[in-house]
């Protein structure tokens, strides 16, 4: 009797060179710490009802594991690929950034959980959509750095700054109801699953 495992074809083989397994689990353990850090933040200060932890930190983090998801062991397969794996790449990220979704709608309890929960959403489609376009252009690997960079360059300069502009260069910093932000937050998410879906991330590991 054969003792040999069939070749993982199809989904399985996507699964498999995405590390989507490892991925889906770091993912859970980010969401379960962003749930417990907005419960704790919801009962020190309940009438502010935010962190920063929450906010900022917890979609950033959620978004980078995204990004290095979106790895392509070989470029050369997915482009010869009998089946193009466009609608791959889409249900892969849309798949993430959904379960990432989760924890703002259990972030906080108390008078302020719609106020967080819209900021931490907003940020999440924010930040995956920075990453996306990071992995097109410089690679899945170093995909988290531009949003990291970006969060933190905005939280500093935004701090006094006033008019509609700044909701939408610093949708990051801004609160859950403003438009601006979250319209600044959505193109950049549609623009980035679009050029991912399209493009896929770019190839590493070769030299020019």
């Amino acid at each position: 009797m054969s003792l040999h495992r069939p070749a993982p074809t199809g989904i399985g083989l996507y699964a498999r060179s995405r590390a989507l397994p490892v991925t889906l689990a770091l993912l859970a353990v980010t969401c379960a710490f962003a749930v417990g850090a907005a419960h704790r933040a919801g009962q020190a200060h309940p009438a502010a009802g935010w962190s920063a932890q929450v906010v900022a930190l917890a979609p950033l983090s959620a978004a980078a594991l995204i990004g290095a998801s979106l790895y392509a062991p070989s470029d050369e397969l997915d482009r010869t690929a009998v089946r193009p794996w466009w609608l791959r790449r889409l249900v892969h990220l849309l798949a993430l950034s959904a379960l990432a979704c989760v924890p703002p709608a259990l972030a906080v309890p108390g008078d302020g959980p719609a106020l967080v929960a819209a900021v931490s959403l907003r940020n999440l489609l924010g930040c995956v959509g920075v990453t996306a376009v990071a992995a097109v252009v410089v690679g899945a690997r170093l995909s988290w750095l531009p949003a990291f960079c970006y969060l933190g360059a905005v939280h500093l300069a935004s701090r006094g700054v006033h008019g509609w502009g700044v909701t939408v260069w610093a949708w990051p910093t801004r609160p859950g109801q403003e438009a601006g932000a979250w319209l600044a937050a959505g193109a950049v998410f549609v623009v980035g699953t679009a050029l991912h879906v399209i493009r896929g991330s770019r190839p590493e590991g070769t030299r020019a």
